[in-house]
C-alpha cells in the first residue's frame, strides 16, 4: 500500500510539472475557459446575455444582434494576411422553459483579403441563398459578417402568444469542415419560413448535437443568448376603407 501511495504521488508530481499551474490545482487558463464554455453550451439558458430584437415582417420572426467582438486583434491579423477566414453564426430558438430548439437560423461568411486590390472579398451565405460583396476596411468585413440584420428566424405561427422565448447564438472563426458549411448552405437556402426543426429533421443532429454537447475546433467562439421575450406582436388588421356614398 505504501508502495502504491507513492507510485501515485510520483504520478501527480509529473502530471503537475507538465501542465503548467496544476501544482497549484489550477488549470491553464484557456483550459479554463473551455471548460467554462463546455459547461454554458450544456444548458443554453444559462448562457451570457446579450441585447437583441425580434421583428415581425408579415408571417416571419427575424433576429438582430451584434457579434462583432468574436473579432479581436488576433482575427484582425488573420483577415488581413491574404488566408481565407470563415465566420459562422447559428442561433437556436428555445423556449424559455427549455426542452429541444424550436428554429434555428443561421449564416456563413467567406472572407479573403485581395492583396493586390486591398480589398475584402466576401462570400456570404444565409437566407435568400449566396451572394458575393466586396468591403474595403475591417469595418465593412463587421458589417457584413458580425451582425445579424433582421435574419429569419421562424414562422410566427409556430409560437404561443403569452409565452416566452430566447435565441441561444454559437459564433465560431475557421470553425468547420467543408463539410458541415455545405450543410449550412442548404439549410438557409430553404424558403421563408423552414427553419423549423424537430427530432425527424436530417440536420437535426448536426447543428444541435455540436451545439448542445461539445465545441468544436475553432479559432475563436462565441456563446450568448437573448433575454427571454414574448413573440412581436402582429400589426392590428386594416380598417377597410369607407365606403363612398351612392351617387344620384
Amino acid at each position: 500500500m505504501a508502495l502504491l501511495a507513492a507510485l501515485c504521488l510520483g504520478a501527480r508530481r509529473s502530471l503537475a510539472q507538465e501542465r503548467p499551474g496544476a501544482a497549484e490545482g489550477r488549470q491553464p487558463s484557456k483550459e479554463i475557459a473551455d471548460a467554462d464554455a463546455q459547461q454554458a453550451l450544456g444548458a443554453p439558458a444559462a448562457l451570457p446575455t446579450r441585447a437583441a430584437s425580434l421583428t415581425l415582417d408579415r408571417t416571419i420572426v427575424q433576429l438582430t444582434v451584434s457579434f462583432r467582438d468574436v473579432v479581436d486583434g488576433e482575427i484582425s491579423k488573420k483577415l488581413l494576411s491574404g488566408l481565407p477566414t470563415v465566420i459562422t453564426m447559428r442561433g437556436y430558438l428555445f423556449h424559455e422553459s427549455g426542452g429541444t430548439p424550436l428554429a434555428l437560423a443561421a449564416k456563413s461568411c467567406r472572407v479573403v483579403y485581395d492583396l493586390w486590390d486591398e480589398v475584402f472579398r466576401i462570400q456570404l451565405i444565409q437566407a435568400g441563398g449566396q451572394s458575393s460583396t466586396i468591403a474595403v476596411n475591417v469595418e465593412g468585413v463587421l458589417r457584413n459578417c458580425a451582425e445579424a440584420r433582421k435574419l429569419p428566424l421562424v414562422e410566427r405561427s409556430l409560437l404561443r402568444d403569452g409565452s416566452r422565448y430566447f435565441v441561444a447564438v454559437l459564433v465560431e472563426v475557421n470553425p468547420m469542415s467543408a463539410e458541415m458549411l455545405d450543410r449550412i448552405k442548404r439549410w438557409v437556402t430553404r424558403p421563408p419560413g423552414s427553419t423549423a426543426i424537430g427530432p425527424g429533421d436530417s440536420l437535426f443532429g448536426s447543428f444541435v448535437g455540436l451545439f448542445v454537447t461539445r465545441i468544436g475546433n475553432a479559432d475563436r467562439k462565441l456563446a450568448f443568448r437573448t433575454q427571454p421575450s414574448l413573440p412581436p406582436a402582429p400589426p392590428p388588421p386594416q380598417s377597410p376603407p369607407p365606403k363612398s356614398p351612392p351617387s344620384r
